[in-house]
């Protein structure tokens, strides 16, 4: 059975030297800021089946970056359920009819990361026709031998909660099977492995395996592409068992990367696009420190970490977005670096630039402020003078 930490609990795990350094919002404050940029997407978005217009190309609006950010919404509608985002979802759904991008025999993750939302909204109202082309979807990998699609680490996060949450809701077990092989590969097969157990992290692909250095000569550690993996690893393991003969992997690959990136935060609380190089486009990008917040986040509420030492870098992290990337006026989310695939990439990240895709990083925002959000102590005053109380 898992075990979570209430924020009473969490108060009293937290030392006094921690508690000092920075207080967490309340609830009320924690949403706050979650509605205030969701909202400006959705009056950005007011109609969800509209293509998506992105580097001078209109998609589908079931691209992965729109994918993304349904995985963020309805982290929000889980604690604060609104008619209105579970409409939005829905009608987006109904629009694609429950189908990954490209139909149901598409191979790519990034196309059938949509279907994470048609699972989700199935169950909270099932009905065989939400699942029947996810499934199609999933058992073409089931009938093949093949584990070699997921060759970007991208993937990991895109492709596997789809196996992980199927295999939850239909119990086939041969869909978590699956999941963990393609996994593996990409992490220790495909050209030598994209983990460096050494670091504690990833590279992106194979363009940036050594002898690959940035331009300092470091590794290069891509924050987003790391930060999908870390959110993977937590979305996958909310649907095992804890005894599953998978998990105790997935939790070991996310506590190493937690360790990790724990002492690669910037002063402001927040990370670099290049974790190892801040030289190679330094500079606060909130895609990645969301990121990787949500999953030291899940880890505390899970008691996987202690609080004590992870807390301070989450409440600072929350705080720094919240009060330089976050506009107050309207909502809008500054500091996301756009799509591509490695720190150069649709630079510079600036507090007023939209990036070239505006969606997928409000849903990386969502998906972490809901964790931050239940290690809260609730709606009186500022967490840290809550937690204060509980010691005391």
């Amino acid at each position: 059975m898992k075990k979570f930490l209430t924020a009473a609990a969490l108060g009293c795990l937290l030392s006094t030297s921690a508690i000092a350094q920075e207080q967490l919002p309340s609830r009320g404050e924690i949403l706050q800021q979650m509605e205030k940029v969701n909202d400006w997407f959705m009056k950005r978005h007011p109609d969800p089946t509209v293509k998506s217009f992105g580097k001078g190309k209109y998609r589908t609006s079931n691209l992965w970056t729109r994918s993304v950010y349904y995985e963020g919404l309805m982290a929000l509608y889980g604690i604060c359920p609104k008619k209105a985002y579970y409409d939005y979802t829905l009608q987006w759904c109904e629009f694609h009819e429950w189908t990954p991008r490209n139909g149901s025999q598409d191979h790519d993750a990034d196309n059938y990361c949509c279907s994470q939302i048609y699972i989700d909204m199935y169950r909270l109202a099932p009905s065989p026709e939400k699942l029947a082309q996810v499934i199609s979807n999933c058992n073409m990998y089931l009938n093949t031998p093949d584990n070699s699609d997921w060759w970007w680490i991208d993937a990991i996060q895109m492709g596997m909660p789809v196996f992980a949450k199927l295999g939850k809701t239909t119990g086939n077990e041969a869909y978590w099977d699956k999941a963990h092989q393609m996994y593996m590969y990409t992490r220790d097969t495909f050209d030598g492995g994209m983990w460096n157990a050494k670091d504690g992290l990833w590279w992106r692909d194979m363009d940036f395996n050594p002898p690959y250095k940035t331009p300092q000569g470091k590794q290069c550690y891509w924050s987003r592409g790391n930060g999908w993996v870390v959110a993977a690893l937590c979305r996958v393991m909310d649907e095992l068992p804890e005894n599953s003969k998978y998990y105790q992997q997935y939790k070991q690959d996310l506590l190493a990367m937690l360790k990790s990136l724990k002492g690669r935060v910037r002063e402001d609380g927040t990370w670099n696009c290049s974790l190892d190089d801040p030289e190679d486009f330094g500079g606060m990008e909130v895609t990645g420190t969301s990121l990787f917040v949500y999953g030291m986040a899940w880890a505390v509420r899970h008691g996987y970490v202690k609080a004590d030492e992870y807390m301070p870098v989450i409440t600072k992290a929350w705080n720094s977005m919240v009060k330089n990337a976050v506009h107050q006026d309207d909502g809008m989310l500054g500091f996301q670096q756009g799509t591509g695939k490695e720190p150069k990439e649709s630079q510079p990240t600036l507090y007023d630039k939209i990036p070239d895709f505006d969606d997928f990083g409000i849903g990386c925002f969502l998906l972490c402020g809901a964790e931050v959000y239940k290690l809260s102590p609730g709606e009186q005053g500022a967490g840290a003078k809550k937690l204060m109380q509980q010691k005391k």
